[in-house]
Parts: structure tokens; sequence; C-alpha cells
């Protein structure tokens, strides 16, 4: 076995001899972080397991599905509740805000019911007129407990057993809960268009007894009326949003080609069309402000009008568009100073994306691995999602008793409704009841639950940063492949791609892991501080705050930087095989001895990379631009007639960009590897004949120093 890379750096990271045996990426290779492999498989097999077992134990159904006061889902089929597929609350005064009723914990008696009520009526009125009017109660029944049909029963009793609501008010069906009609007339808070309702003890109240409630409820009703005109949006402009993501995708093909033959001139085109977009952008606005002077309203300010469901009216402000034409300029100006100043290296840039585009253009397969990348994570975030749906599921109904009086002692205890009846319970706290509370358990599966989320979470994580990992090495081999080939493309190996694939998956499947593991420690770590951070925001204590504040933006710059050094010991571990801790030390090692070509190259290329993306995504948005507000003459008759344009145009601009950045992810990792590889040749090479080197004329004519000594055929 060739150990030519064993001893490349000395003590002191100093670069060894030229050794004429070394052709590129070791083929030769061990099996590294064998440890780390044999947990992570061992891990693998857990979470398989504890997907199984959150199989057996959870059910879906208790998300799908309400669930009322009886531990019963209310529409499930062969049921009594079959045909009640909405949930009832008896006091919805009892509920403070609509976070307390979607997590079922409203301390109120909970009914399955088929719809919700649609007038106003109190028990004492349904009970005194039943013998003369008594479709009420036929109607109000049905509001009540399952086989409860007792009009001569006490008001007192009946309130105090919660038999009947005392009230019932005009709602509507949301999340399969009945919420109040709640909706304004001048200004004023209605339900039903009346500002007062009894109580049913009694009292009159006003609407604004629940406005608590109803500002929550008003907020989600007005976002599901939203939702569903998007939806229909989306369901009449999917293939409309298809052509454009393919446009986007043939454009970005085009471009990578292109680049092989004209990336100086392709990327000038790149920063100029997006000056000359954001120019347009700056125009159009100007244009828009000066057409509204005068109009009346729209001199209003955004301030005076609200929030509003419809976006539109923003559009007749002249302030908005002030405002967008102030952010347009300042973006201009930001890219436009940007390129005086990083003009030269602009220029050395480009040389390297040419090399860039010659190597794709010999690998073109590499194009498209990013959709098994794709692939791999779309698999982890299902597993974990049916996996958290599964485990958030578990447990059997658990029961509390839930009083009227406040003072009673065994309120949120847990019970047994079976043997709820024969305790003292309702006894010393008359009216209480034993009610369903949530789902849960005492076995030693349930009280870990929690547990197992979080290992679930971070496994998730840790499989997606090795799904990661795994195509930016097998991306780097490949890459590798073509840089260290000394005739090119006649040394190149055949198949490329596959060989880098097979190398990282059959000897390096441990180093990656290993890597991957780093960083979703940090990963799970960060979203724990950014949860805390959640539970904590209602708080005073300022110092608890700031030391929060520093610990997430401590993690946040250590993420960043571990994905860093892991991509760049990626390509260490493709070129030369050797464990994650070696091959990350010797990345860095590299990098520092040339820290001003990794500032200058590399992350003026991601800039140029991230321009390339702007004008694709760009592009395609101003061309959909046009097309939704049929502005496009040739297809006016074929616009469908969409509630917001909005709606297909931002996704066709976010999808556009996503398409760009897929391409664009493999040329920059071709980018960062053949710089990582030429600063190895550099230090490994002198250019003479007998240690020669293997970079391509052109670019050592434009980052080299000494002349290139000829190659043989």
């Amino acid at each position: 076995m060739d150990r030519d890379e064993e001893n490349y750096y000395g003590k002191h990271g100093e670069p060894r001899k030229f050794d004429p045996k070394f052709r590129g990426p070791i083929h030769n290779r061990h099996c590294t972080d064998i440890i780390c492999c044999v947990i992570f498989i061992v891990v693998i097999l857990g979470y398989i397991a504890l997907g199984v077992v959150a199989w057996v134990h959870g059910d879906p159904r208790k998300v799908i599905y309400p669930t009322d006061s009886y531990g019963q889902f209310c529409g499930q089929r062969d049921t009594l509740n079959e045909n009640k597929t909405i949930l009832f609350y008896f006091n919805i005064l009892k509920c403070a805000s609509p976070v307390v009723l979607l997590n079922l914990q409203c301390p109120t008696t909970q009914l399955c019911v088929s719809k919700c009520p649609d007038r106003f009526a109190t028990y004492i009125d349904v009970q005194a007129s039943y013998r003369y009017r008594p479709d009420q109660w036929n109607y109000f029944r049905q509001f009540c407990k399952p086989g409860f049909n007792n009009p001569r029963k006490s008001v007192a009793q009946v309130l105090r057993d919660e038999d009947c609501p005392s009230m019932i008010i005009p709602s509507r069906p949301f999340l399969k809960r009945c919420f109040p009609d709640f909706s304004t007339k001048n200004g004023v808070l209605t339900v039903a268009n009346q500002t007062t309702f009894k109580d049913g003890r009694g009292k009159t109240r006003n609407v604004t007894d629940l406005r608590e409630a109803a500002n929550g409820i008003n907020n989600v009703l007005d976002a599901r009326s939203v939702g569903m005109k998007i939806f229909e949006d989306y369901a009449i402009s999917w293939y409309w949003i298809l052509i454009g993501l393919f446009i986007a995708m043939m454009l970005s093909l085009l471009f990578l080609v292109l680049l092989r033959f004209t990336a100086g001139v392709l990327f000038w085109i790149f920063i100029f069309g997006v000056i000359g977009i954001i120019g347009y952008g700056i125009w159009h606005c100007y244009w828009e402000y000066d057409h509204l002077k005068g109009i009346p309203g729209s001199d209003l300010t955004v301030y005076d009008i609200g929030f509003q469901t419809d976006f539109k009216v923003y559009l007749q402000l002249r302030q908005t568009w002030l405002a967008f034409m102030i952010i347009l300029c300042g973006v201009e100006v930001i890219i436009i100073l940007m390129l005086i100043f990083l003009r030269n290296r602009i220029r050395i840039a480009i040389a390297l994306l040419k090399e860039g585009s010659r190597a794709i253009g010999y690998i073109m397969s590499t194009l498209f691995y990013p959709i098994v990348t794709f692939l791999l994570i779309a698999i982890c975030i299902s597993y974990w999602a049916v996996t958290a749906v599964f485990l958030a599921t578990s447990g059997e109904p658990v029961y509390k008793v839930m009083a009227n009086q406040t003072l009673c002692k065994y309120a949120n205890l847990t019970c047994d409704p079976e043997t709820f009846n024969t305790t003292n319970v309702t006894k010393l706290c008359p009216g209480a009841q034993c009610t369903f509370a949530f789902y849960g358990g005492e076995s030693l599966y349930h009280k870990y639950i929690f547990i197992f989320q979080l290992a679930n979470a971070f496994v998730f994580l840790w499989l997606v940063n090795f799904a990661i990992a795994l195509g930016q090495c097998t991306l780097a081999g490949a890459f590798a492949s073509y840089y260290w080939a000394y005739r090119k493309p006649a040394d190149i190996p055949l198949w490329p791609l596959f060989s880098s694939f097979g190398r990282a998956i059959r000897y390096h499947t441990g180093s990656l892991a290993f890597g991957a593991l780093i960083l979703a420690v940090v990963q799970l770590i960060r979203v724990i501080l950014e949860y805390l951070d959640h539970k904590l925001k209602g708080t005073q204590n300022s110092v608890t705050r700031f030391l929060l504040c520093c610990l997430q933006c401590c993690f946040w710059c250590l993420e960043k930087f571990l994905k860093f050094i892991n991509r760049n010991a990626y390509i260490m571990i493709a070129i030369y095989g050797k464990n994650f801790c070696t091959s990350a030390k010797e990345a860095f090692f590299l990098l520092m001895r040339n820290v001003v070509r990794v500032a200058v190259l590399d992350k003026v290329t991601d800039f140029l990379l991230f321009l390339g993306k702007i004008l694709v995504a760009g592009g395609v948005g101003v061309l959909a631009f046009f097309f939704f507000t049929q502005r496009i003459p040739v297809f006016a008759q074929e616009v469908p007639m969409l509630n917001y344009y909005w709606v297909p145009l931002l996704t066709v601009i976010i999808g556009s960009y996503l398409v760009a950045h897929g391409f664009f992810s493999v040329y920059a990792m071709c980018v960062d590897t053949l710089f990582l590889c030429f600063c190895e040749d550099l230090e490994r090479n002198d250019g003479s004949t007998a240690k020669p080197y293997f970079m391509s004329a052109s670019l050592h004519r434009i980052l080299g120093k000494k002349k290139l000594s000829p190659k043989k055929a």
C-alpha cells in the first residue's frame, strides 16, 4: 500500500518533498474512524427501533381528531362520534386565549358536536319555555352531555354538574373547534351583529369580555381566510410555477456551460444585470411614487391604515414606494462600492471559475448529484417528522379533576373517571368532574418521551449533516481527480463521481459521521438555546437574557467555523484518505499558510456565485411578474385569475433561487476543491522538470510565480 501521504507534513507543519508517484486521490485506502462508524451504525439501528416503538405506541388520530372530555375522538369512524366532527366548549369565557383552546386544556367541559351553535340561547330561557317551545329545547339539547334529557332538573344542579352549557353563542368551526363568530361593525366588536349577550347566570355581558380571546381568534381566522385564498392560487397556477422553475433550471445549466468559455464576460453580465434590475426597480418605484401624487388617500402612512390582508392596499400608498426606493438605492450603492474596491480580485476569481467550469465540463454528472443529497435529506426529514408525531401521540388518556371552586385542593390532580363518583371529591368540591386532560402515562416509556423527542431531533441533525458531508466528499473526490490528472483529460479516471462516492461510503463513513456528529452537537445546543430564549422572553432578568444572547452568538459563530473546517476536511479526506482529525488539521494549516489567497479567491468567488443566483432568480422573477400581472399581451389570456398574484410570484422567485443554488453549490465545491489542490500543488512542487505542477497553464499564469515546465505527453 502506498503511504505517500503519510509523512507529507513534519512536526512543525512544513511540507515534505516531492513524490513522483503521487497522482491525485489515493486509491489504496484503509477505513478511517472505525469506532465512530460503528457507533453511527448502532445509532441508526437504534433510531429505526425508536421509530418502530413510536409507531406501536403512537396514534396520529390524536392530532387529526380533537378529543372531548371523555377521551373520545371527534369524527372517528365506527364510533358514536362519527358524525360529530367538531369540538364544542361549554363555557368559552373560561378559555383565556386561543392557545389554551388549541392545547385542549381549557377548564370547561368539551363535547363533540355535529355543528356549531348558530344562535344565542341560555339554559335558563330554554328550560322556562321547553313546554310550549320544544323545538328550542331539542336544538339546545344537542350541546348537552349525551343522554341528558331532563329539562326539569334545577338550573343550579345542571350548571353545577355541567350537564348542559349555561349559554350558547353563534360560532363557526376552525381547526375542528367551535370559536365565537367575531366580527366588527363600525369599529365595534360584535358577535352575530350583537354587542351584548346573556351568560346564562342572570347577567348580561358585553362582547368585549371576550376581547382577549377575540384578538387572537380573529387573527387566526383571518389567517385561515388568507390561507384558503393562497391555496386556491396554488391550485390554479401550479403548472405555471413549474414552468418558471424549469426556465430557472435551464438558465442555470446554460450559465454553467457558458462559464467554460466566457466566464469573465458572463460574470460581468451577471454583475451589470443585477445592477440593471435594481436600477429598473428604483425607476419603477420612483414612477409609482410620482404617479400617486395628488391621488386621494395616497399620502396616508402604513401606520394609519394598520394591518390589511389585502396587500394591494399598501401599493396605493406613496410611502410604500418611497421605502422600496430607499432600500433599493442602498443595495445599489453597496454593490457598486464593493465592485469598485474588489475589481482586481474579481478578475482573479474569474480565472479560477474558468478552471472550475472546465472541470465540470469533463465531469458533467456532478451537476445532478445535488438531487441525491436532496433525496437523502427529504428521507431524513420525513422519518423525523413521522417519528415526532407518533412520539407526541404516544400514551393513554390522562384525566384530571376539574373544579369550579378555585380553592379545591383536588383541582388538577389525576383521577379515574370510572371510580371518580365513588370518591369524596365531589362532596368536598361540589361540581368537580374527572375530565380528559391530555395523553400521557406512568410507564417507563412515557416518562422518557421528552428524552426520546430530544434523541429524535439529535439523530435527525446528525443524519442531515452526514448526507451533506457525503455530498461534499463525493464532489471533492471527483474534482480532485480532475486536478491531479497530469494530462487532462487523458488521465482523468473513468466515472470519477461514482468512484469517489464508492470510496467515501466504503472507507470514510466513520470520518464523515464524526464531522457530522460534532456539527450536530453544536446545532442541538443552538436549538436548546433558542428554546430557552423563547421561554425567557417574558422575564425581567436582563443579565440572564444578556448571557443567553452571548451564548447564542458564540455558538452561531462556532457552527459557521465548524462548517468551514468540515468542508475543507472532507476535501482532504477525499484526496488523501486520512481520518477526520488529521484531515481537518492539515486543511486548517494549509489554509492558514495561504490565508490571503483564501480571502481573495474563495470569498470573492462565493460573492460572484451569489450574484449569479440573484440574477437567475431576479430574471425569472421579473418575467413571472410581467406574466402574472398580465403585462405580456401574447399571454394575457392565459393568465389565471388570482386572489394574490404575489403568491405564485414569490414561489417562482424563491424556487428559482433554490434551483440556482443547487447547481451553483456544485460549482462552489469545485472551486474550493481546486483551490485547496492548487495550494497543495504549490507547496508540493516547484514547476521544475523534476517536480512539475499539476495545475493548468492558464491557472498558473494567473496565480503562480514561476514558469510552468512543459508537460510531456
